[in-house]
Parts: C-alpha cells; structure tokens; sequence
C-alpha cells in the first residue's frame, strides 16, 4: 500500500492535497496555538496553507529525487534477456513515463549509458512538472486579487525582487515571503548582483505603461517603484554555508546588495527628470530555517545594515501570544526598529514578516528547527529568461542571461556546484535552456528559438571538456509568456532529438 501510495505521487507530481510524501511529518500536525485555516505552532501561522504548500513541494522533489533509484534499478536489469521491457514497465511504475527506446536498444553493444538517460529522466520530469504547473496553477495564492491593491495603498505600484541565483532562495516569493507569484517580478542572479541597466530598461517599461495605458496604476498616483534585493546567510555554518558569491562573508552579501540598490537609485535620478526616484528595500535569508531580516529603512530611504527586524527572534517572542497581541507587537518592533519608517512601507514591512512567521512555522513542522538540506541540492540548471514555476527550493539554480559571456559568473558557480553534486559521482549536469517570449510581438518566437540555440552552442563551448564527457547536457526550450500554455522543447542533446511528449 505505502509503495502504491508513493508511486502515485511520482505519477501526478504530488499536486492534490495527501499526494505528496512527508520527509517528516506534516506542518499544523502537532502545534500550540490556532493559525488561521488550521491548527499550527504560531498564532499568526495558516496551517492549511502550510499543509497545501508542503504537499506541492514533496511531490515535486519527489519526482526528481526518484529518478536515481529507478536507473539503479534500470542498470541492474541491462543484461537480462528481456531488458527493454522490464525497463520500461519500472520505469512507467516508478516515473510515470516511458525511457527512451534508442538508448535502451543500444545497451547489448556496451554499458547502458546511464550519464544520458539520467540527464533525459530530469529532463522528462522538468517537462511534465511545467505542464502541471501552467494547467492546474497549483501555487495560486489566496490574497492574490488583492495584493496589487494593498501595494497600491503601501504607496508602490511595482514590487521588483532580485535574490541571490543559489537554489535555496529560489521559493522566496511564494513559500518565505507568502506572495502571489504572478503579482511581483523576480529575477535572480549569483549574490543577488542584479543588472542595473536591465532594471532600468524595466523601470522605464513599468513607466510607459502606467503613463500610456493605466497600469498597474496611472502615472500621476501617488505610488513609486520598489525595488527588493535578497542576500543569504546561514546559521548552522556561517563560515561555510552562506552566499559563494559574497566568500560565505553575510555582511559582504548584505553591504553589496545595498550598494547595488543605491547604483540603481542613482542612475534613475541622473537619468530622468521629474523627481524620478525609487525606492529600495534589503532584506536577509537564513537558508538553513528560512527566517528572514528585513533592514526597516528611514524616512528618507537610507537603510543601515545594522538596523534590521529579525522574524525568527519574532517568532520565538510571540509564538505563545494571541494571534491580536502578536500582531500588535510584530507592528510596534518595526516601527520601533526605525521610528520615522514611512507608514506605507512599514506596512508593507509587517505584512512580509507576518508570512514569514508562517514559512518558520512550516520548516519547524516540516523538518525540525533546520532544513535537512542546509547546502545545495538543486537538480538542474536552468539558464536564459522565464522559469516563472520554479518557485521550489533547492530546485534549480538560476543563471538569467541574454548571452552566456555576460552571464559567465553565474554560470561558472552553477558548474562548480554541480561538479560537486554530479559530477563527482559521474553523473551529467543538466542545463535547461530557456527564453520566454511574447507571442503578441512579431518574430518574437522566433527569436527566441535563436537565442536558445546561441545560448546552447555557447553552454558547449565554454564548458567543452564536461561536454567531451558526456557530462553536460542541454534542453532547449521555449514558451509564449501571454498565453497560458507550457514550454515548448526545441531540442535536447540526449539523443540530440525532443524529448518525448515534446510539444
């Protein structure tokens, strides 16, 4: 029954409530007080959000992290006689999908080539999980009709995010933060380094069409664009554990992550008239409980990285409070962190710590105090502009870019830790090639099919001596981001044909 149960899960990817499978327990299973939704161990904590997201998350890792105990199994089979059968049926019983036939077939001429079917099972899986995703919206957010208006009344009509590209923060949005996905922009990169001149171009995109078409809000509102850097830390192993970017050194991550902000608050107000500024928000991420600090900036905007309201010191000082009485304190240590805080982004402060109550509450149930996991364990990589579902952590380490030169920092972290994840142990890494497009703009899929291909013929080129190996692999794919439609794969070089199901 529990292997049935299991198989199941890897089937649909865990996303029906009771599908997925619990590394531990389930969070709101054992608690003090009574969160809203459900029972939990803090009185601001929604258990059965909690319980929805945990199920989402363990389905879909579990997808992935079964795919090495069924090639173990696949590998052991190779010589027998009916081989390509059993195969298949096992992995049907334990994937949900069919291998490919090619090389299977080929495994009587020498050793099954289990580096190519490993990288083509991750990027099967990858595939069916962004088809579930963009058909069932499994990670809609309860909150998520009125987020722009709450915004709006905070004094922002644009919340733009940029964390670090490491694996660990890649749920920020919709697990540490409780967001609505859809409602924010997120682009990552290695130490939360964001391109000024990219968040330029979009601060002037977010302008033009408040000022041509009233959107989100028109261009005489009162309201102002935010723009959110998220650095890391851990606690379990500061030394070692933290940002690879930033040499694991927290006050490095947090002081470049500012300096960043400030670089692009100024050439905004160089670049254009009419008082044209932004606003600009810091905020840290133990990877190890998911806790965060957000650095409370002053009236006028300056923010000191020694002033911060920490969630976890929150949590613990308010878990056996009434859900009224944490609430009122929650809003008088943000006030009291920075007294002339703007009441608009204080509001915006409380409502971001309040959520990340809930995400501490979830680890804690979830896994005990920390995450099992406190060092990388992503499962690909994934490389070019989209990946709006990867909302998971420890998931994917991002690497956004246009070309690869320009990305080449990103890049070379992802490769080095996925030497240490992979390849140590022989195994590909897997690089998802991605560009987003939008479908409206004419030759706009087209380009994007080009890029793919550059980016792709770049990945090789840099990376030639893992690629000689047969231990870099590359799926190329596309999707037109104003249709509610999944990916398209191009190409992958398993086999150098689309992967099955490809659409």
């Amino acid at each position: 029954m529990q292997r049935a149960h299991r198989q199941q899960s890897r089937r649909t990817l865990g996303w029906s409530a009771g599908t997925g499978t619990a590394p531990l327990r389930r969070p709101g299973a054992v608690g003090r007080g009574s969160g809203a939704g459900g029972e939990s161990g803090h009185p601001l904590s929604r258990g059965r959000e909690n319980t929805a997201l945990f199920d989402y998350e363990s389905g879909v890792k579990a997808a992935f992290d079964t795919i090495v105990p069924t090639l173990k199994q696949v590998s052991a089979l190779q010589h027998e006689s009916d081989f390509e059968l059993r195969a298949q049926r096992l992995a049907q019983a334990e994937l949900g999908f069919d291998l490919p036939e090619a090389i299977l077939s080929d495994a009587w001429i020498a050793q099954l080539d289990m580096p190519q079917l490993f990288a083509w099972c991750v990027f099967e899986t990858y595939r069916r999980y962004c088809d579930q995703f963009y058909a069932q919206d499994p990670l809609v957010a309860g909150d998520a009709d009125e987020f722009e208006g709450f915004l709006q009344a905070c004094g922002f009509h644009t919340l733009d995010i940029s964390p670090c590209a490491d694996g660990r923060l890649a749920h920020l949005v919709r697990y540490v933060l409780r967001l609505p996905h859809r409602s924010v922009r997120r682009k990552s990169y290695a130490g939360a380094m964001f391109d000024v001149d990219d968040s330029i171009q979009k601060w002037v995109e977010t302008e033009m069409l408040r000022f041509r078409e009233g959107r989100p809000n028109t261009a005489d509102a009162p309201t102002r664009y935010l723009k959110l850097v998220a650095y890391h830390h851990s606690s379990v192993d500061p030394e070692h554990a933290g940002c690879a970017a930033h040499g694991s050194d927290t006050r490095r991550a947090a002081a470049a992550g500012l300096e960043r902000l400030q670089a692009f608050q100024q050439a905004i107000e160089n670049s254009f008239c009419c008082g044209a500024s932004i606003d600009l928000l810091l905020i840290g991420i133990d990877t190890d409980t998911d806790a965060i600090r957000v650095h409370v900036p002053d009236a006028r905007g300056s923010i000191d990285l020694d002033r911060y309201v920490d969630a976890q010191a929150l949590f613990d000082a308010t878990c056996r409070m009434t859900a009224t009485q944490a609430a009122s304190l929650l809003g008088e240590t943000v006030r009291g962190c920075s007294p002339d805080v703007a009441s608009g982004m204080a509001t915006l402060i409380e409502r971001l710590l309040e959520h990340n109550l809930s995400q501490i509450d979830y680890v804690r149930g979830c896994y005990g105090q920390q995450y099992p996991d406190g060092d990388h364990a992503e499962r690909f990589i994934g490389a070019g502009v989209g990946f709006e579902e990867v909302q998971l952590r420890n998931l994917m380490y991002f690497a956004y870019l246009d070309t690869v030169e320009e990305a080449a920092q990103d890049l070379d972290v992802g490769v080095k830790i996925f030497s240490a994840l992979n390849v140590s142990r022989g195994l590909p890494i897997p690089v998802v090639v991605r560009f987003d497009y939008h479908g409206r703009v004419p030759g706009a899929r087209e380009r994007a099919v080009t890029h793919c291909q550059r980016v792709a013929k770049a990945l090789f080129g840099r990376y030639a001596e893992l690629a000689g190996r047969g231990l870099l692999h590359v799926m190329q794919v596309v999707r037109d981001c104003n249709a509610n439609a999944s990916i398209e794969v191009l190409e992958c070089s398993v086999n150098a044909t689309p992967a099955a199901g490809a659409h």
